[in-house]
């Protein structure tokens, strides 16, 4: 199968590697020439850990009208901040009946990006999200991953809904562990990245700001852990009030990852190996708050407006990480405005899914 992948950070390196191994033609894109060179001089991607192999890809290129028209499937491998400017930068070279993912769309990526593709064309593509990637995973250089975990299950859905089944069967054909929902509000509202990167990140500012590095999930202490509970009780409402039952993300951990032993949500985290040893970042201004927040924390509390629901932990997180950097996440970021979902109300958004 043919596969173009939008992105060559992390992921994108990571999946189109695995895809290639599996046997896939594979097409990578990346805007920043000199990573296109270096993966082109190269000849090939190594991943090392879980997936191992040396990967030789069809086509690394930063011509982007090149990498939309190589194939039918494409997967956006970028960060979810970047979501909108990515889908004005394909709009003009899309097909008919081409499959767009993204890989995550983090809290109402796949409308977001649907809405931006359909304002500039009227071609019929069809856009999707997953709810997380594929991969725990950490580039060592370029055309070196280290893979340090594959989930089992991977949530996905289309936008509109109606389109998921044709899009879950060709994804399933790629790679296996590709998990349908009911809409795309299960898969926005499953973005356990948006509870646990800015929680642990606020709570260690001092540290991070001082230079002082630490693991990121294995020295998670109980209160924090904790915290992260009631954080995650505030998603849990907010999926109540829209009729969802989602997983929490002590259950999710056990679901989306095999052998995880504990029996708390501290354990967990400390014991999954996917986890093991991912280092802290070395700044404040990290994706950890820059795409968690605006992409995943805001719209959750936007989402929270229209049920009329007070969410003080989750708004306090974007408050604070807001302050700390000193931006306001709701210009560019996910709010029901620049969503264009502001005039719905709550039953007109859930049919709109």
């Amino acid at each position: 199968m043919r596969i173009s992948i939008i992105g060559a950070g992390n992921g994108g390196q990571a999946m189109a590697g695995h895809f290639s191994i599996l046997g896939h033609e594979v097409c990578l894109f990346d805007r920043n020439q000199k990573k296109v060179d270096a993966l082109n001089n190269q000849g090939y991607i190594e991943l090392l850990g879980e997936v191992k192999g040396l990967a030789r890809l069809s086509l690394v290129t930063s011509d982007i009208g090149k990498a939309i028209g190589f194939s039918n499937l494409i997967m956006i491998t970028v960060t979810a901040d970047a979501h909108k400017s990515v889908a004005e930068m394909i709009a003009p070279y899309v097909e008919d009946g081409q499959i767009f993912v993204l890989n995550p769309g983090r809290t109402l990526g796949a409308m977001e990006f649907s809405n931006c593709i359909r304002s500039h064309t009227d071609k019929k593509v069809y856009v999707a999200e997953c709810q997380t990637l594929i991969y725990a995973c950490r580039k060592l250089a370029e055309g070196c991953v280290n893979i340090i975990g594959v989930k089992s299950h991977v949530l996905m859905s289309a936008f509109p809904s109606r389109d998921t089944e044709l899009v879950a069967n060709e994804m399933n054909k790629v790679y296996p562990c590709f998990d349908a929902v009911e809409n795309s509000l299960v898969t926005g509202l499953e973005n356990f990245g948006a509870i646990l990167h800015p929680t642990i990140i606020l709570f260690n500012a001092a540290t991070i700001e001082r230079g002082q590095s630490f693991f990121f999930y294995n020295d998670i202490t109980p209160h924090i852990a904790y915290f992260l509970e009631q954080v995650d009780n505030e998603r849990l409402l907010l999926g109540e009030e829209f009729g969802l039952s989602l997983h929490s993300i002590e259950d999710w951990i056990s679901f989306a990852y095999k052998d995880i032993n504990g029996t708390t949500l501290c354990e967990k985290i400390k014991n999954n190996k996917a986890y093991y040893k991912i280092m802290s970042p070395d700044k404040l201004e990290c994706r950890m708050l820059t795409e968690d927040i605006p992409t995943g924390i805001l719209p959750m509390v936007e989402l929270g407006k229209l049920c009329n629901l007070d969410l003080p932990l989750l708004n306090s997180l974007l408050v604070m990480s807001q302050t700390l950097l000193a931006r306001d996440f709701s210009i560019n970021g996910r709010t029901l405005q620049n969503v264009g979902i502001c005039n719905m109300n709550k039953s007109d958004f859930v049919n709109s899914l």
